[in-house]
């Protein structure tokens, strides 16, 4: 994964928006996107200023890749654990994973009986007006 990527998975990851980055970094908006799209060169003063802005070390930004795992400072609180040395936290992450997916299911079963219960409501409105028309 290229540097521009890293940072933005990292900044929505943290659901930050670029203005918010590029305020903190004293820099506009626009300049900060460029450094997004890599459409510019980073000196290593500036990535260390977005490492710190984004909270995490300068390593950390150069070693992210695809076998890492980081999470926002939101419910998933934890640092950043390489996928392959076994830890706590990637348990953690694991398991806080496995139970979101369970409640997305459970979510969606809930929404298709929701949708049948209205079909079923729907027929019996029709049904009633069928036959309230066949009374009159």
């Amino acid at each position: 994964m290229e540097l521009p990527q890293k940072l933005k998975l990292i900044r929505s990851l943290k659901s930050w928006t670029q203005e918010d980055i590029a305020d903190k970094l004293g820099i506009s908006t626009h300049a900060y996107a460029k450094i997004e799209r890599g459409e510019t060169d980073v000196n290593l003063s500036r990535l260390q200023q977005i490492a710190e802005v984004m909270e995490i070390g300068l390593s950390q930004l150069f070693g992210l890749d695809e076998k890492n795992v980081f999470n926002s400072t939101g419910d998933y609180n934890t640092q950043c654990q390489n996928v392959n040395s076994p830890s706590t936290e990637l348990r953690e992450c694991k398991h806080k994973l496995e139970k979101a997916n369970l409640i997305i299911e459970e979510q969606e079963r809930e929404i298709d009986y929701l949708k049948q219960q209205v079909n079923d409501l729907r027929d019996m409105i029709n049904l009633l007006k069928k036959q309230e028309k066949t009374e009159k």
